[in-house]
């Protein structure tokens, strides 16, 4: 199986480049620099129409979209067991949580970030109001769930749910209310934190903050 990963440091493509390597699969990786603007090069829109990251290139095919791309790579993968298998016990609940974290804190943190890039600046404030409240209200819910001491979201295993989770949660650093304020949330994204294949992703992408060393 052949792999080219189009990423950028801690954005969107995080949690599948982070997948890749806790799986020890062969992989090639291409920079994308989004500061630049290097995701609306004519070169990459033939790749990612949508000028976003990540674009994953399966054998000579690109796909997009990070909860889909997790979601391939553990049905193309399975015996990394990072999905729960068809038909077990723990299908359902991994199906919902990839859902809602790509349905609901997703957007919720695109429009957190981009609420005057794209739509009208006029109204951005309002809508980084409702924003930070469906944000806080995702980490509320987490926090819940992980009140029982549980290490991972689904079935007491790493999951893609929680690589998309923590991606989630380290773009929260800078908010008022980071995920880190929530001690249960805390507690779960030390433990994952702490993972060798998170520690290197960090290496990998020259990222130096929100580690356990420094929060």
């Amino acid at each position: 199986m052949d792999y080219l990963l189009y990423y950028s440091p801690g954005a969107a493509s995080m949690a599948v480049h982070w997948m890749m390597i806790e799986m020890g699969i062969p992989f090639d990786t291409r920079l994308v620099d989004i500061d630049a603007g290097n995701q609306r090069n004519p070169e990459y829109l033939r790749l990612n129409p949508s000028g976003r990251v990540p674009t994953l290139v399966v054998d000579g095919v690109p796909r997009h979209e990070s909860a889909a791309l997790l979601m391939l790579l553990a049905e193309r993968h399975p015996e990394a067991a990072l999905a729960p298998a068809p038909g077990s016990a723990d299908r359902a609940a991994w199906l919902e949580w990839m859902i809602y974290l790509a349905n609901t804190l997703l957007p919720a943190m695109r429009d957190w970030f981009y609420a005057d890039v794209d739509g009208d600046p006029a109204g951005a404030e309002a809508v980084r109001a409702l924003a930070r409240r469906r944000i806080e209200e995702a980490c509320d819910w987490l926090d819940t769930h992980l009140a029982d001491g549980r290490d991972y979201l689904v079935g007491g295993k790493l999951s893609t749910a929680d690589l998309l989770a923590v991606m989630l949660m380290r773009w929260t650093r800078n908010m008022p209310r980071p995920a880190l304020g929530w001690p249960h949330l805390a507690r779960y994204i030390r433990g994952l934190r702490a993972l060798p294949s998170f520690i290197e992703l960090n290496v990998r992408e020259g990222l130096t903050e929100w580690r356990n060393r420094d929060d």
